[in-house]
């Protein structure tokens, strides 16, 4: 088994291209990066968890945030993200890193676990249990990346289209002739890779903002299953009436 340090870095900006500001929009009264960061506090097997986003002004909000939720900053470049999670990595002394986007509002602590033990007992050079990767049948938005810092240091150094450099997983999904890439089996619980639970339109936000209001009262903590049986009991009926 590896051993070493794991630290969870989400990525955020408010100059969204698809949905500008989408990271202070509100759920359930706070703003959504300030969900992510509150759910990800449960998680066991990462620290510190780390907001990375620019160095213009428009972020300063969500460093603000980040800063009032005991959570650590990095700013760094905008359309980069290699050199923002690498250098990253670097200042919070990370041997692995965990990778999570900024939009996913309902990630799910126990599985940023269930993903970081997978790295840590395979052999894998990149694990993940985000939307159906090798046919995991995981809802999109539910878990997160796990690599090493030194397999992006060598990323870092030696790739320069941009494309890759701005979506660091392209690079080991790309290459598996050089990369090992291992997910987990998602949970019979909840196998539903048809539900999408990220943010990226406003239709996706009106989604979200409505699951909140109806979940986050009654229990900060709610659980995928919670979602599901809220999906298919509330949510799909209140459209059929529609």
């Amino acid at each position: 088994m590896r051993h070493g340090k794991a630290v969870l870095i989400i990525q955020a900006r408010m100059g969204s291209t698809r949905l500008p500001g989408k990271s202070m929009m509100p759920l359930a009264g706070k703003p959504l990066i300030e969900q992510i960061i509150l759910r990800v506090k449960r998680a066991k097997s990462v620290d510190p968890i780390v907001l990375a986003t620019t160095e213009k002004p428009q972020d300063d909000v969500l460093c603000e945030v980040a800063r009032r939720n005991a959570t650590q900053v990095f700013r760094g470049a905008e359309s980069d993200l290699v050199d923002r999670y690498y250098k990253a990595a670097l200042q919070f002394g990370a041997d692995f890193i965990v990778r999570l986007p900024g939009d996913n509002p309902v990630v799910e602590p126990a599985e940023i676990d269930r993903i970081v033990h997978r790295y840590l007992e395979s052999a894998d050079d990149f694990s993940a249990n985000t939307h159906n990767i090798l046919n995991n049948d995981y809802p999109d938005g539910l878990g997160a990346e796990v690599f090493s810092t030194l397999s992006l240091k060598e990323i870092w150094g030696t790739v320069s289209d941009p494309r890759n450099r701005e979506h660091p997983h392209t690079n080991y999904y790309e290459h598996p002739e050089k990369y090992k890439i291992g997910t987990v089996r998602c949970p019979e619980e909840f196998r539903r890779p048809d539900l999408r639970l990220d943010v990226n339109t406003l239709e996706d936000y009106e989604f979200l903002a409505e699951l909140y209001s109806d979940l986050f009262p009654v229990n900060p903590d709610f659980h995928i299953t919670d979602i599901i049986s809220w999906y298919d009991s509330v949510y799909k009926h209140s459209r059929k009436e529609k």
